[in-house]
């Protein structure tokens, strides 16, 4: 079975429809698009293409083909194991995405995806210049330990890649039954939100049912419009500082560590970590909006029972 580099078929299909979503922005003002943002997210995507040409790619690959000699069983090129795979992947996906969003370390490269306060199909394109290399060989090498072919992994990867294009818009509204098991731009919007209810959430790749299954889903209130962007948004739409603002300011801090426990938490605790608490991790967030909407649903429930208290009796 031959794997096609389905990547660049897609490109020409990612232009022409992102061109269309610009054209139904503006005639119906709906969703949102900005000039420069949308600038600085394909010059993003176009820099994570030429990355890997600089040398990780082939160590990536020389070092699949190293793993693959140890397979622990042969696994056949076919339609079924091709599936087989894509579950697989798009859970070994859920779980770097979500350990991207949990360790500074691998944030530092995944916020760069994050950092747009807008949504729409040229979000998809804003990549990490870094990062992927390390997470590949971390996440991916055991699927060819198992005994996939690394093309099979490669071209699997590269379906999941292309499927998550579609659902960053905010055109596509709730799509029904379609939602209980796969992603969609309702769920993946509240996975791009910054609002305390919806962080921490959604960390797909094609399939929802790991987070369904693993406690991570939150549901899009459509109550509550999602607000877009990182917790300190950069005010920049420079490509480098997009691309190594949180390495830098990750430098900064260990720089200034009075302890090897305090490396360790600027290098590979949450992202907002710090020593004495005063910075905000998107746990500690979230706690504190929850402290807020007790204590004002509370505060509702003392008023309503007040108000009938002093009621005349009839």
């Amino acid at each position: 079975m031959q794997f096609p580099d389905i990547i660049a078929w897609a490109v020409p299909a990612f232009a022409f429809l992102i061109l269309i979503e610009m054209i139904i922005v503006r005639l119906s003002r709906r969703g949102r698009f900005d000039a420069k943002d949308s600038a600085a997210s394909l010059a993003m995507g176009f820099g994570s293409e030429i990355a890997p040409l600089l040398g990780g790619g082939a160590i990536l690959l020389t070092v699949f083909v190293w793993v693959y000699e140890f397979r622990l069983i042969d696994i056949p090129n076919t339609w079924w194991a091709v599936l087989l795979c894509f579950v697989l992947d798009d859970f070994r996906y859920y779980w770097w995405h979500r350990i991207s969003h949990e360790c500074r370390w691998f944030w530092a490269s995944h916020v760069v995806h994050h950092s747009s306060q807008h949504y729409n199909l040229t979000t998809a394109l804003r990549q990490t210049w870094t990062g992927q290399i390390i997470g590949s060989l971390l996440f991916k090498t055991p699927l060819i330990l198992i005994g996939f072919h690394p093309a099979m992994v490669v071209f699997v990867g590269a379906v999941n890649l292309i499927y998550q294009f579609w659902i960053h818009t905010e055109l596509i509204k709730r799509m029904g039954p379609f939602e209980w098991v796969f992603n969609t731009p309702s769920h993946h919007r509240v996975h791009h939100a910054t609002n305390p209810k919806y962080l921490d959430a959604n960390y797909a790749g094609a399939l929802i049912i790991w987070d369904r299954l693993f406690g991570t889903f939150v549901q899009e209130d459509t109550a509550e419009q999602p607000h877009y962007g990182i917790v300190k948004n950069l005010g920049t739409f420079n490509p480098l500082i997009i691309s190594f603002h949180e390495w830098i300011g990750m430098a900064k801090d260990v720089m200034r560590a009075k302890s090897l426990r305090d490396i360790g938490g600027y290098m590979f605790g949450p992202p907002g970590w710090s020593p004495d608490g005063s910075r905000m991790t998107s746990k500690m967030i979230k706690d504190r909006w929850d402290r807020i909407a007790v204590s004002a649903e509370s505060f509702s429930d003392d008023c309503s029972n007040t108000a009938t208290a002093t009621q005349p009796a009839e």
